[in-house]
């Protein structure tokens, strides 16, 4: 297993939420997040429910192709949701994926809106990637807005393009680069 260089006490700070790197502590707090969230998030989201999966997801951080954080509620430290830069390539691509989700009764609040551009900020000027890709399903329509509000681009729609509980999923790509990043 590869030494984990990353500073563990990674905070991104924002108005009203911040972001960490997750640790196995959290895995009771994000069980309550995911079963409060479960109807609401089905055939969007396989989370990592149970504690073997968990330890999985938090050991993807010793990776240098991953980062995965969760978004933690100003006011209260409360874990309110999670965010991922997945698939990192370096050389001439410096690209990664984005994943996100918040606990559902958390959303609406502006709380993943801020968070992805907290995200954007660490990848492009911490991790210095060039590009982000974000794959969403259509009808996931606050999802789309978030990242529009963020200034992604939408870029195509990739038929069958992720296997999601089960079921191979439709979803439409986003993508922003740092130029259009930088501008904003």
């Amino acid at each position: 297993m590869t030494t984990n260089l990353k500073n563990p006490r990674l905070r991104v700070n924002g108005e009203s939420v911040f972001l960490r790197y997750v640790t196995i502590d959290d895995f009771e707090e994000m069980s309550v997040l995911y079963r409060e969230s479960r109807r609401f998030y089905q055939g969007y989201i396989d989370p990592p429910e149970d504690r073997e999966k968990f330890a999985a997801y938090v050991a993807r951080n010793e990776s240098e192709t991953s980062e995965c954080l969760v978004i933690c509620r100003t006011q209260d430290a409360k874990i309110v949701g999670v965010i991922n830069l997945s698939q990192i390539f370096r050389r001439g691509f410096q690209n990664a994926y984005l994943g996100y989700y918040l606990g559902v009764k958390y959303t609406g609040m502006g709380f993943m809106t801020e968070a992805v551009r907290l995200i954007l900020r660490f990848a492009f000027r911490d991790l210095k990637l060039h590009r982000i890709e974000a794959n969403v399903q259509p009808e996931n329509v606050p999802s789309i807005k978030v990242l529009r509000r963020c200034g992604f681009t939408r870029e195509g729609f990739s038929r069958k393009y992720l296997k999601v509980r089960g079921r191979w999923r439709d979803h439409e790509r986003f993508a922003i680069i740092r130029e259009d990043w930088k501008g904003k």
